[in-house]
């Protein structure tokens, strides 16, 4: 075993020049959404010439790939997403994005790095029995490209659905090479809590010949926090952001409406639907209490993201091996972000985790998180976020196989 795993992250290593320079191609050409044409190309064009079995989308610029191994077995997916943030990037790298748009989350090292997993295993086809499928996938940053893929037939790319999943996320934010996960829920559900408060407009003078839905949503608004400190479980928590508050077109004037918009994170599929049922019930109680009427929706998003629990084990048991016992740490709580992943792992078992990329800090240069546009990531990382794909995905081929 000893040897074996040094002659993974040996072949790895050996790719290390071509995956960085791939990454740092994406980084400065970067592509928002669910149409990512220059990053399709440039994923094809790294492909080729791996006897993969290749095929695109139809709603989106979504690429699959299927490897074929030596022998008959199962499938397992592995996943990276394409797309960037509608960040203008201030970091000053050589390479940097000049086109309003950022890979500020990382997603360039997530295509770099599945694409070092396909060469990887595309050189050990010999040691494979059953087949390893390569989802690149647009559109996570809130466009559903997870759903849009799945229902465009992604799981069934191998001919069979797979029997595992896995996917690597990198952090600007966890030191560098370091691997986490957790099995049971390791990032949030989300959904998205939209109220308009309807009162009557008026002159700012006569407050009380108007209804003014102003002091209303602000009353909404603070009563959602004492709600969710009141009435659930600290261990079963729930964040939620008023992000979005808009009213009114001059100082003067009481205007008609109040719009509010806040993101909900939850942790379980039981408190998601209790908050879809009560908060609706909550802004309507408040705003009748003053006489308005509000008009509140529910939109539930995102699953939580859950790790299977042997899936996670495996996970775990690939970075130690790959890595050693000093570069990996179990989570000991889920995180409070989302990620569409979570749909693949509703139908799926599988293992979601992290990879450390941040660079070392500068007594000048404080680190800053994913989806600062002062993000950095250390791409020397991709060899080892290759490796820990492709050798989970052998190794769950290898248990199968027996």
């Amino acid at each position: 075993m000893g040897d074996t795993t040094a002659a993974a992250r040996e072949l790895a290593a050996r790719l290390g020049d071509e995956l960085i320079a791939l990454r740092r191609a994406l980084h400065a050409d970067p592509e928002v959404g669910l149409q990512l044409p220059r990053t399709q190309r440039r994923i094809l064009d790294a492909l080729a010439g791996l006897g993969l079995e290749i095929g695109t989308g139809t709603a989106t610029t979504s690429v699959t790939a299927v490897l074929r191994g030596a022998r008959p077995g199962p499938t397992v997916l592995l996943r990276g997403d394409m797309d960037a943030l509608p960040v203008t990037e201030t970091t000053g790298l050589p390479y940097a994005s000049a086109n309003g748009a950022m890979h500020a989350c990382g997603h360039d090292l997530h295509v770099a790095g599945l694409v070092g997993a396909a060469r990887l295993l595309a050189a050990r086809r010999g040691d494979l029995a059953g087949n390893v499928l390569f989802m690149f996938q647009p559109g996570e940053e809130g466009y559903g490209g997870a759903a849009i893929m799945i229902e465009e037939g992604v799981l069934d790319a191998a001919g069979e659905p797979p029997v595992a999943a896995y996917g690597v996320h990198v952090s600007a934010e966890i030191p560098r090479g370091t691997v986490t996960t957790r099995p049971g829920p390791l990032m949030a559900g989300y959904s998205v809590f939209d109220v308009t408060v309807r009162g009557r407009g008026g002159h700012g003078s006569r407050p009380h010949n108007a209804l003014d839905p102003v002091p209303v949503a602000a009353e909404i608004i603070t009563a959602l926090q004492t709600y969710v400190t009141r009435r659930f479980d600290v261990f079963d928590p729930v964040v939620i952001t008023v992000g979005e508050v808009s009213a009114g077109s001059a100082p003067n004037i009481i205007p008609e409406t109040a719009r509010l918009r806040a993101g909900v994170r939850t942790f379980s599929t039981e408190t998601d639907e209790r908050l879809a049922a009560e908060l609706p019930r909550l802004a309507h109680h408040i705003a009748t209490g003053h006489g308005l009427t509000a008009v509140a929706a529910y939109d539930a998003r995102l699953p939580v993201t859950v790790n299977d629990e042997a899936a996670a084990a495996r996970y775990a048991a690939t970075a130690t091996r790959l890595f050693g016992a000093d570069r990996y740490r179990t989570l000991p709580t889920p995180r409070t972000a989302s990620e569409d992943f979570s749909l693949v792992l509703e139908r799926v078992p599988g293992s979601y985790g992290f990879l450390g990329a941040a660079p070392p800090a500068a007594a000048d240069r404080p680190i800053e998180g994913n989806h600062s546009p002062n993000a950095l990531f250390d791409d020397s990382v991709l060899p080892d976020q290759a490796a820990l794909l492709a050798e989970s995905a052998l190794g769950h081929l290898h248990a199968a196989a027996g």
